[in-house]
C-alpha cells in the first residue's frame, strides 16, 4: 500500500539571516551569513561566534525559543483564521534530552507558553518530539498518520532550538566540536525556529512528501567505532521505497550537516551505497552555513529552503532528498517533489 502523500502548504523561519521564511531563504540562496560575538570564550580566551538571532529584546533561554516559536507558527498559520487554530495538532520539534545544557522546561512548559502567547488551544492530538535534528522526520511520520485516520485536517509542525547557553557550549567546546581558529573540524552554533503546515496532497501545484525514512547508525560521532554510513543509507532507501524512486532520479539534496568532517564523510558513504546509476551531479545544499548548527530547528529550516527553491524554480530539478543526523546515531531522510497540474 503506497504511504499518503503530504503537501507542504506553508512555512514559517525565524533565523539569524531573516526573521521570516522569504527573507530566510533569499539569504540562504545568496550564502548570506551573520555570525556574531557571544558573550562566552574558548580555552584561548577567544570569543566563541556564534549565529545568534537577533530580536527586539534581549531574550534567552526558553523566553527566546517562545518568541521565535510564536513568530514562525504565527508566519506558517498566517493565512488561516485564527478562530480555526484551535483545530490544527501542533507537533513541537525541541532538542533531545540527551543535551548537555538542555533548556529546562521543554517537555512541557514550552509548549502551554506557545499556547499562551498565541491565545489558542491546539488540537488534542498535538505532541513534542524531543529527538533534535532527526524530528522532523518523526514529527511528518506522525502528522501522515494523523491526516490518514482524520481526512481533510492540518496539521502545524514547529521547532525551536538554540545552542548559545554556555553548558551547551562548555560540552561543546570540551569535546572540540566547534569552529575556533584553533579547530577548524567544528561547527558555528547557532539558533532559530521553524514551522510547516501540511494536509494530504490535492490536484493542484504543490510539494509533495513522497517518502520517509528512519534508521540507527551504531557508528555515531562519539562511538569510537569505524563508519560505513550504513545507518543513513538504510533511511535513505527507506525513503525511496516510498516515494517509488531511485538514488539517480534525485535532482539534489539538503542537509543538516554544519561542518564536521564526520557528517560530511557519513553523506558520502551513503550515497556510493545507495547510488546505483552514474549520475554527473548532485548538488548538497547545507543551510547550516549560513544560520549554524541549529539543533531541532535544522529540519525545518531544510523544508522551508526545499519549499521556496522548488516553488520559485531556482533548484537543480523537482525532487529533493533531505537528511539529518543526530548525534545519538538516529538518522532520518525524506524525499519530496514538486508537482504542477
Amino acid at each position: 500500500m503506497t504511504a499518503l502523500q503530504l503537501a507542504i502548504v506553508n512555512t514559517g523561519l525565524v533565523s539569524s539571516v531573516g526573521l521570516s521564511a522569504p527573507a530566510a531563504c533569499a539569504a540562504i540562496r545568496a550564502g548570506l551569513t551573520n555570525p556574531t560575538e557571544t558573550r562566552f570564550v574558548d580555552s584561548e580566551g577567544q570569543w566563541i561566534m556564534a549565529h545568534a538571532v537577533p530580536m527586539e529584546s534581549a531574550w534567552d533561554g526558553r523566553a527566546k525559543l517562545l518568541r521565535m516559536a510564536t513568530r514562525a507558527i504565527e508566519e506558517c498559520l498566517g493565512d488561516i483564521p485564527r478562530e480555526d487554530w484551535t483545530g490544527i495538532p501542533l507537533i513541537l520539534c525541541v532538542a533531545e534530552r540527551s543535551r548537555p545544557g538542555r533548556t529546562p522546561g521543554l517537555d512541557d512548559e514550552l509548549f502551554a507558553e506557545i499556547q499562551q502567547q498565541l491565545q489558542v488551544e491546539f488540537a488534542p492530538a498535538s505532541l513534542i518530539v524531543p529527538q533534535g535534528r532527526v524530528g522532523i522526520g518523526s514529527a511528518l511520520l506522525r502528522a501522515r498518520e494523523f491526516i490518514a485516520r482524520t481526512p481533510g485536517s492540518r496539521v502545524v509542525i514547529a521547532a525551536a532550538d538554540s545552542l548559545l547557553t554556555w553548558p551547551t557550549l562548555r560540552a561543546l567546546l570540551s569535546e572540540e566540536r566547534l569552529l575556533t581558529p584553533g579547530n577548524s573540524n567544528g561547527f558555528m552554533p547557532g539558533e532559530g525556529a521553524g514551522a510547516v503546515l501540511v494536509r494530504a496532497a490535492e490536484p493542484h501545484d504543490q510539494l509533495l512528501c513522497l517518502g520517509i525514512g528512519q534508521a540507527m547508525e551504531p557508528a555515531h560521532i562519539t562511538s569510537g567505532e569505524p563508519l560505513r554510513g550504513d545507518g543513513l543509507a538504510h533511511a535513505i532507501k527507506a525513503a525511496l521505497g516510498e516515494a517509488e524512486l531511485q538514488m539517480h532520479e534525485i535532482d539534489f539534496r539538503i542537509t543538516d550537516i554544519s561542518g564536521e568532517q564526520y557528517y560530511f564523510k557519513e553523506a558520502a558513504l551513503a550515497l556510493s551505497r545507495v547510488l546505483r546509476v552514474r549520475k554527473t551531479g548532485l548538488d548538497i545544499w547545507h543551510p547550516a552555513e549560513c544560520v549554524g548548527e541549529g539543533g531541532a530547528f535544522a529540519g525545518v529550516a531544510m523544508l522551508a529552503v526545499a519549499n521556496a527553491s522548488l516553488r520559485k524554480n531556482y533548484a537543480r530539478g523537482p525532487t529533493v532528498l533531505l537528511h539529518a543526523a543526530n548525534d545519538a546515531g538516529e538518522r532520518t531522510a525524506m524525499i519530496l517533489e514538486f508537482r504542477r497540474h
